[in-house]
């Protein structure tokens, strides 16, 4: 009986040592346990984010000189700010940060994007306008970053499991399962159940997107997320659009991110791109391969490859 201490001491090592030997073996622990017994995502703390902010201040990571718009509120009252450049008629939309603070690396890559722009203004094509929402979910990145500046995580960026309360809105749902594409009240993300919102385009984000779309119908839309590395073309149970299979091989091979046909490894209801696919309006889905990187050089060199293409349409 005295052996067993020891036996669990040494198991406890073993597994400890395994972990920093073997990483890519733990990959995404952090994730698989944050959930509770009915693998409902919830938030960990009561803080409450419905204060009906009237400003976000919260995302710039530095200062754009775009023409800047506000394409509406977010459940905690939050602005979702817009940025354009160029003055083309073929628009081509940029999306970051629909999974808020969980994914602020895509909003930082899509200020990143915006900054870009603004110094070198001559590679937007003359028959193009860029459109970018860099923080669609301002509530789930407010959770995360509160006061401070998005380009302050790249020095010290939050471990992931601290980001998993920034995924959801203020309402506690995921609006990547909030798209009138298979829609389900309870989605799934992982192997945790999510919240869908209480009807189709409950929420005011996806309303406010759902609205612009409708009304700007644009040419192509890029939704960045993370992490998985990759580029997904979209469809809502029609096949996937000529021109989406284009866009997902241009990215994919300036980038050098691989390219895939669908995102397989779970089943997703209510996402944004295959709403957009079930309009007809080519999307694809970029997925950086970590939450704290945005990668730069990969992206920029995609979207260079995304401007080339359209200039010659």
């Amino acid at each position: 009986m005295k052996k067993t201490p020891i036996i669990i001491l040494l198991i406890i090592a073993a597994l400890v040592g395994g972990y920093f030997l073997f990483p890519n073996l733990f990959k995404d622990i952090s994730d698989i346990n944050i959930i509770d017994d009915t693998k409902q995502v919830k938030l960990l703390d009561k803080t409450d984010y419905t204060t009906k902010d009237t400003s976000y201040k919260n995302g710039v990571a530095k200062t754009t000189n775009g023409t800047e718009t506000i394409l509406g509120k977010s459940y905690g009252g939050r602005d979702i700010p817009v940025y354009q450049y160029g003055n083309g008629n073929e628009e081509i939309l940029f999306v970051g940060g629909i999974h808020g603070g969980y994914a602020w690396n895509t909003s930082l890559l899509a200020y990143e994007v915006a900054d870009y722009l603004k110094a070198n203004p001559e590679i937007i094509p003359d028959n193009v306008k860029i459109t970018i929402i860099p923080v669609l979910n301002p509530d789930g990145l407010s959770k995360i970053i509160g006061d401070k500046n998005i380009s302050d995580l790249t020095n010290n960026p939050p471990t992931l499991i601290d980001t998993i309360i920034g995924r959801l809105n203020g309402n506690d749902v995921d609006i990547n399962r909030n798209f009138d594409c298979d829609w389900k009240a309870e989605g799934i993300w992982q192997n945790k159940t999510v919240s869908g919102g209480n009807e189709v385009f409950s929420e005011p984000e996806s309303q406010a997107i759902k609205n612009y779309i409708e009304t700007k119908n644009p040419k192509a839309v890029i939704v960045w997320y993370s992490a998985a590395g990759g580029v997904f073309s979209s469809s809502c149970y029609n096949e996937i659009l000529s021109e989406t299979q284009t866009l997902t091989k241009t990215y994919a091979e300036a980038s050098g991110y691989p390219s895939y046909d669908e995102f397989s490894a779970y089943k997703i209801t209510g996402d944004m791109v295959n709403w957009l696919a079930s309009k007809n309006i080519p999307a694809i889905s970029v997925l950086l391969t970590n939450h704290n990187d945005t990668e730069w050089n990969k992206n920029k060199a995609g979207i260079e490859s995304i401007l080339n293409y359209y200039s010659k349409k």
